[in-house]
């Protein structure tokens, strides 16, 4: 059995031997399926409204004959939460992803010309980190939404992108000063391999685990972030199916309707927390302490 197999199975070995792990795959793949198939399995549309229906408990009948059960009830105005929830999936899930894999390549781009060539590009690099980091997360991405002028979906992708970039810079910096005086890169350099072929073939390679368990980690604290922006009344207009703003507009029926709250509340919930276990569990594979027990 060749080594690269051999290493494959005892990765899957170490996921398989983790119940929280598995548990945050399972949790993050239904809900990524669940928003795959919104347009098949939701009974309603994402923006479809039954008024006669509003506020309707979990397993409710329609009031207009023909039309699908609310399975997991209506809120105010006559919304499905379940279709909802489903179509909002969709919505989390791509900005917390792509703001990730945004601020991630713009991080990996600048902390490896920042560590790699260090002296003044170094120091005018860590002076703006200092800068962004000076600032809580979530008023600097309220900051920029207001500067922005327009409160969208795309004015919290790109607050949120220049809010954690950063971290990534920071974090590749790091790796890439301790990488960049080993002997591969000086083996590298001996035999005429340019600065850009060294960084990209060699050295960022290298630094890609921390990143892969930052990344994955980070993908939780953006969709809460996010949500927490589009609560406030920084995130889309009325009517777009968003767990944020679902409940931000349940909020003033929760007395009547709690459920209106209750089912996107969880759904963060639980995706945010699958995203942390996976991180713990990508972590814990990668540890080179762990896998020589």
């Amino acid at each position: 059995m060749s080594p690269r197999i051999k290493e494959l199975r005892y990765s899957l070995y170490l996921v398989r031997k983790s119940p929280l792990v598995v548990a945050g795959i399972f949790i993050l793949l239904t809900f990524l399926s669940l928003a795959f198939l919104a347009p098949y399995i939701a009974p309603y549309g994402p923006e479809e409204r039954v008024w006669r229906d509003n506020n309707l408990p979990p397993g409710s009948p329609s009031t207009i004959e023909g039309n699908p059960m609310h399975f997991w009830g209506t809120d105010d105005t006559g919304g499905d939460i379940f279709s909802r929830i489903l179509y909002a999936a969709q919505t989390d899930l791509y900005v917390s992803i792509t703001v990730v894999l945004v601020a991630v390549l713009i991080g990996t781009f600048i902390g490896a010309i920042a560590g790699y060539y260090g002296g003044k590009i170094d120091e005018v690099v860590m002076r703006v980190t200092d800068v962004f980091f000076a600032f809580p997360g979530l008023v600097l991405a309220m900051a920029i939404v207001m500067a922005l002028g327009e409160r969208s979906l795309q004015s919290i992708s790109l607050a949120l992108m220049v809010t954690w970039w950063p971290s990534y810079a920071r974090l590749v910096r790091g790796q890439v000063l301790g990488e960049r005086e080993k002997l591969y890169v000086e083996a590298a350099r001996s035999v005429g391999a340019s600065d850009s072929r060294i960084l990209v073939y060699h050295i960022i390679p290298n630094t890609i685990q921390p990143l892969i368990v930052q990344a994955t980690m980070d993908t939780g604290s953006v969709l809460l972030v996010a949500a927490g922006l589009a609560f406030i009344g920084f995130g889309p207009r009325a009517g777009v199916a968003e767990w944020g703003l679902m409940i931000s507009k349940a909020q003033n029926f929760f007395m009547i309707a709690p459920w209106a709250v209750f089912f996107p509340g969880f759904a963060i919930l639980f995706v945010a927390l699958a995203f942390n276990l996976v991180g713990d569990g990508i972590r814990d594979i990668l540890d080179p302490r762990i896998r020589r027990r």
